[in-house]
């Protein structure tokens, strides 16, 4: 539906019209994020197939009367809260930071201009235009200042597109250079890339290293608990001639133990709190597994103007050169300041400074890009003026430029004012320049960014500082900070254009000047072909295709808005000193989540393993004739033995500081590490069993007693295990492994815990078998950990950089 439009373009709708629309549904209605809803997430935490397992077992071992066995049923409960409060709080928490970095253009109603959030636009709105707006609906455009916009986020052409009267715009794209209007003609849903922004800052557990790999290991499992399952359930039903209440407890307490209930949900937990730790830090995180992407970053490229450096300028100096006037030369940077529709930060502060502008009407505009590097206006009889580089507009051999050099080399910012031959806007501008003044800006260097480069060094993460700047003031700007190469810089219009050879350049420097969009695009592509992870951070139009290609962008709240819809996170205080805390949120979420998976995956593969030596004896017992034998554990068994040793523990490792530093390989490593340690306690607690063991017609006494035994040697070594998982060593997990073992021991000394959970230790021979067999096992397990650490190379697969420490 569309209405028309009786007034000039100029002017925009008036309020009346607008109202009007609202009132018929006309308005931008995209939701503002598209994340689950709390119906949602309530739904995918409460149905889960984990759940759904647990609950048909839980049903069984209801049937058989036994109320106490069916506390496992506990973990479904317990899951499903867990997940939807902290999912909920991650929600809230990047709802309410997508509403302040939300994009606002600026439309024109009644003739005057002003900012709306992008939801109430209406159709028909009047839309101004400038460098580094997103164009939030499709449209046509009213007005055209040399208009470019870049639509390669929907087509992934990368060349900016001139946008004439009349042109056709869509949502999703920006714009690269000049200004204008464009009047809406589809809002909301009807919008080209309305989905395309919904998908944008959506929270989501998209794919990553560490979920594809613990997607891998759970697709590991189920091939192995489908025969596991079945034998156990042949064994307890058929073969170990038991009265069906006993069999089916034994078959439930054999099935519980293998499924890692708490490994996807330790996971996206450890995931949602890392989201609202950051969210206190004003940092947005537009999508989870940026957290963990940043953590194994090793080169970070840096913009210098809004990264490094504050954005904020202040006007110097003005030297005049030649023989022009200083009033003249002040009167056409006062109007050149005036004039520009969009303003940026070099040009905020000349106009701040000379706010007296003279009556000159511009007959001809040439906006900047970071191509050409340079804007202008003509002005008529008062000429045609050039505001850019000096680097670009002045020979190198000039006095002009080696003042300007020298002056750069300092740290400042400096522009060239110059007068043309021919109106800016010509084919072949800017013509012959004729130097008129060199304007000073300075530049602030951000307090915080020493430490911020002297963490990542520290951390062996490289910094590549790449600016659309003077090479020389970049290096003056890298040198204060005391970056390596920062007294070399490289001027990147000498940079080759073959990938592996700006790829060698890349490798020895760090510090580029004059860097055009594409270059930074180009090299952000030559590191990652030599195998590194790069993290892009800036703030500009020009840093937006970079920021697209890297793994990781990061992109400063008061950035364009182009630039915070193409980044992960974006940093809303403009702290370029917050990466630090992304990086070890992201550390603290890998390694932690390394630590739990290896205490579910034991438990899995000591269940499994157990399951089916208990099954094969039985069916053993039908081939050769020997006496048939059954699980050893009742559901409260299992229970108990993963609350201390990995329910409560996991939980808490899950969420503690973890500086380790990320690296390739998940699966190999837990894997490695767990199935030894799960196949030592499985055989150990098989073996202590059948010591144990006497026989299907033993007394109530007996079985328990053999039970309690098998219990004992796998509780023993699973707590070392922990024990193992938890280093290095802090009070407090010395705390949380003495407060596992105490709780043992109150659990076996207790009447009443003992006869609530069916346990016997008084028999001193079959106690002191069960702890002989857990010795062996601890000296086996610490072996084989200490084996697959030397055999990768490493002093000890967990021990961290920091020990203990926070990043």
């Amino acid at each position: 539906m569309s209405i028309t439009v009786p007034h000039t373009a100029l002017t925009g709708l008036t309020a009346a019209e607008v109202e009007q629309r609202r009132r018929d549904g006309l308005t931008n209605d995209v939701p503002d994020r598209a994340s689950r809803s709390v119906r949602d997430i309530v739904r995918a935490n409460v149905f889960t197939r984990i759940n759904a397992i647990l609950g048909v077992l839980f049903i069984l071992v209801l049937a058989t009367g036994s109320i106490i066995d069916g506390m496992f049923g506990l973990l479904i409960i317990a899951n499903s809260a867990v997940g939807i409060i902290q999912e909920i709080r991650a929600k809230r928490t990047l709802d309410q930071l997508a509403i302040v970095s939300q994009a606002k253009p600026t439309v024109r109603r009644d003739g005057q201009s002003r900012e709306v959030a992008t939801k109430e636009v209406v159709l028909d709105d009047l839309i101004e235009l400038g460098p580094g707006d997103q164009i939030v609906v499709d449209g046509t455009v009213e007005e055209s200042a040399l208009l470019e916009v870049d639509e390669s986020l929907l087509t992934g052409e990368a060349d900016p597109v001139d946008k004439s009267i009349g042109a056709s715009v869509m949502s999703g794209s920006y714009v690269v250079s000049g200004s204008g209007s464009y009047r809406a003609t589809k809002v909301g849903r009807n919008a080209y890339a309305a989905e395309l922004a919904e998908e944008a800052s959506k929270f989501t557990l998209v794919k990553s290293e560490l979920r594809s790999g613990i997607d891998t290991i759970l697709k590991v499992i189920t091939y192995l608990l489908i025969p596991a399952g079945l034998l156990s359930i042949y064994n307890q039903l058929f073969s170990s001639k038991e009265s069906w209440r006993p069999a089916v407890t034994g078959m439930v307490a054999a099935l519980v133990p293998m499924v890692p209930e708490g490994l996807v949900l330790m996971t996206s937990v450890a995931f949602a709190v890392g989201v609202v730790r950051l969210g206190r830090r004003k940092c947005l995180v537009q999508e989870l597994p940026a957290i963990e992407g940043l953590a194994r970053v090793d080169v970070v490229c840096a913009d210098k103007t809004g990264t490094l450096t504050e954005n904020g300028m202040r006007l110097s100096d003005i030297k005049t050169l030649g023989t022009f006037d200083d009033a003249e030369v002040r009167q056409a940077l006062a109007a050149m300041a005036a004039d520009d529709p969009r303003p940026n930060a070099s040009v905020q502060a000349i106009g701040e400074e000379l706010a007296d502008k003279p009556a000159w009407r511009h007959t001809a505009v040439a906006p900047f890009s970071s191509a050409k590097k340079w804007s202008g206006f003509s002005y008529g009889e008062h000429g045609d003026w050039l505001l850019g580089a000096p680097d670009v507009l002045l020979e190198p051999s000039s006095e002009d430029a080696r003042v300007a050099e020298e002056l750069g080399s300092s740290g400042l910012r400096i522009l060239l004012l110059a007068r043309s031959d021919r109106p800016v806007d010509a084919a072949d501008a800017p013509g012959v320049v004729d130097p008129a003044a060199l304007v000073v800006l300075e530049q602030k260097v951000r307090p915080d960014a020493r430490e911020t480069l002297d963490y990542f060094a520290s951390q062996q993460v490289s910094i590549k500082v790449i600016s659309g700047d003077n090479a020389v003031s970049v290096g003056a700007v890298a040198s204060s900070l005391d970056l390596r190469g920062g007294d070399h810089a490289v001027d990147a219009r000498e940079l080759p254009e073959d990938r592996a050879a700006l790829a060698d350049v890349l490798e020895r420097e760090t510090t580029f000047g004059r860097v055009r969009p594409d270059q930074k695009r180009a090299m952000v592509g030559a590191l990652q072909s030599r195998g590194h992870t790069v993290a892009m951070t800036g703030d500009g139009v020009n840093d937006v295709l970079a920021l697209k290609d890297s793994d990781i962008g990061v992109a400063m709240g008061s950035g364009s808005p182009a630039t915070r819809a193409v980044a992960q996170i974006v940093l809303l205080d403009n702290k370029f000193a917050t990466l630090p805390y992304v990086v070890g949120e992201g550390r603290r979420v890998i390694g932690n989540i390394e630590r739990v998976s290896n205490l579910f995956l034991t438990k899995t593969v000591y269940s499994v393993l157990l399951a089916f030596l208990i099954g094969v004896a039985g069916v053993g017992s039908q081939i050769f004739d020997y006496e048939p034998i059954g699980y050893p554990f009742l559901p409260r068994h299992v229970t108990i033995a993963a609350w201390f040793t990995i329910g409560i523990p996991a939980f808490i490792l899950s969420l503690a500081p973890n500086n380790e530093r990320a690296r390739s390989g998940f699966v190999s490593r837990v894997m490695r590490l767990a199935i030894p340690s799960g196949v030592v306690i499985g055989i150990a607690t098989f073996v202590a069993y059948l010591i144990a063991y006497a026989g299907p017609h033993a007394t109530f006494e007996q079985k328990e007693q053999a039970g309690t035994t098998a219990l004992i040697t796998l509780i023993m070594i699973a707590v070392w295990v922990l024990a193992i998982v938890a280093r290095p060593y802090v009070w407090w997990k010395v705390v949380l492994i003495g407060a596992s073992v105490l709780a043992y021991v109150l659990l076996f000394t207790i009447p009443f815990t003992r006869h609530f959970f069916k346990l016997d230790p008084s028999n001193i021979e079959l106690t002191t078998a069960a702890f002989i067999c857990g010795g062996v096992g601890i000296v086996l397990v610490e072996a084989a950990w200490w084996i697959a650490a030397a055999v990768q190379g490493e002093k000890h697969t967990l021990l961290p950089s920091s020990p203990g420490g926070a990043a």
